[in-house]
């Protein structure tokens, strides 16, 4: 695992321990794309034998949130990230290990650009999808990200 990915999942361990504990990884990322990971057990699942739902959004949220938090430490400026909606779609049952692709980086970027040069808070809009080892997209998740510059 890259060095990367390691100090997210570090992060995660100390500052989202219930994501940790729930087996929520960092697989991948390169500023585009991150992809998430979380493998159905006994610790996460609800009583119908399928991962929770929570333990899916905490996953999906981490995916894009991991490219968040990636582009601010990026720009070099002091920038508040918050989730200010969501929404979230189930289309079968999770099993087996999950993978959550968010690739939003570009997007992401964009807005970060414009709340720097306008000053102003933005919104922005990103996608993780959960695909379970078959490839079938069990979930998707879309979060509302809001930035804006802190003042000094």
């Amino acid at each position: 695992m890259a060095k990367l990915e390691r100090s997210y999942n570090t992060f995660m361990m100390l500052k989202l321990p219930s994501a940790w504990i729930c087996g929520v990884r960092l697989k991948s990322m390169d500023g585009t794309t991150s992809v998430t990971s979380v493998k159905h057990r006994w610790m996460n699942q609800n009583p119908f034998k399928s991962m929770f739902w929570a333990v899916q959004g905490m996953a999906a949220e981490f995916a894009t949130g991991a490219l968040v938090i990636y582009h601010i430490r990026k720009s070099g400026k002091r920038i508040s990230m918050l989730v200010l909606n969501n929404k979230a779609n189930f289309s079968k049952k999770a099993t087996g290990r999950i993978n959550f692709i968010c690739p939003d980086g570009d997007k992401l970027q964009q807005a970060i650009s414009r709340t720097i040069e306008t000053g102003e808070g933005q919104t922005v809009w990103m996608q993780a999808i959960g695909k379970d080892q078959a490839g079938d997209v069990v979930s998707t998740f879309d979060f509302e990200w809001t930035l804006k510059v802190k003042q000094n």
